[in-house]
């Protein structure tokens, strides 16, 4: 943990550079700049919103709110896992040349898919007196949420770039994967309304993006406290695999550059 921690503060800086350089480049090309990072999940939640008010007629309340919370958290989860799968690969002219922990990679991708999500949450101050949304203490629950998304990302991330190295196929199963938890997540609709007993329990929490939606969703949106032993167990196991994540990248790191 030490040396973790030591490596962290040793390439702070580079972390940052590199960040800095990556959303550059990610809004060089586009008129619109880092504006597209707050179009791209609203464009997404009037479609949602189209289909479910109009085209089915079911909604919930604050429902652009609803989406917009969740594809937020799901973005974020998404692009960083999905990146981690050829981290490795995408950056071969730089660990080919001087040494760098590989995990640093990682919360190298975390660092520019956090700023984005920042940028775009901004939207939501803007959206809450717009619709009327009561807000109470309970919102600072959403720190603790927030740091469960973190550590599970971080985890998952971590074992998607050790095993992306090694099997090239990763990241296009990855991609179906994370379509098919996506629907699962109940991003556009309420698990808890809209999927029977007893699936809507198992959907809600055995899938820590559905649980982690909910809970924010609850403490921003409808007054309520989210449910702490659930976050407590999805720490434990976001710990827990960030550690056998981190402890597999390295174990291996050394045999990537073979790899590559």
């Amino acid at each position: 943990m030490k040396k973790y921690i030591a490596n962290i503060k040793k390439y702070k800086s580079y972390m940052i550079y590199a960040s800095r350089s990556a959303l550059k480049a990610d809004v060089a090309t586009s008129k619109l700049n880092w504006l597209w990072w707050i179009l791209n999940p609203l464009l997404f939640m009037l479609v949602y919103t189209f289909v479910s008010l109009v085209v089915f007629g079911r909604g919930e309340k604050y429902f652009p709110i609803f989406v917009f919370l969740a594809l937020n958290f799901w973005n974020f989860f998404s692009a960083c896992v999905n990146k981690s799968t050829r981290l490795i690969k995408k950056n071969r002219s730089t660990i080919s040349k001087v040494y760098l922990p590989k995990y640093i990679l990682v919360l190298e991708v975390m660092m520019q898919e956090g700023f984005k999500m920042c940028v775009s949450f901004s939207l939501v101050l803007v959206m809450i007196p717009m619709y009327h949304v009561p807000l109470t203490w309970r919102v600072i629950c959403a720190v603790p949420i927030v740091i469960v998304l973190l550590l599970l990302t971080y985890a998952v991330s971590c074992v998607a770039l050790n095993i992306g190295v090694f099997f090239d196929d990763l990241a296009n199963i990855v991609t179906v994967l994370l379509r098919l938890v996506f629907y699962m997540s109940g991003i556009f609709y309420d698990i808890n309304k809209r999927v029977p007993a007893p699936y809507n329990k198992l959907l809600l929490y055995g899938n820590p993006m559905g649980f982690l939606i909910n809970c924010m969703r609850r403490c921003v949106l409808y007054e309520k406290l989210p449910s702490f032993k659930g976050l407590g167990i999805w720490f434990v196991v976001g710990l827990v695999v960030a550690v056998i994540g981190t402890r597999m990248i390295v174990k291996h790191e050394n045999s990537y550059v073979k790899m590559i």
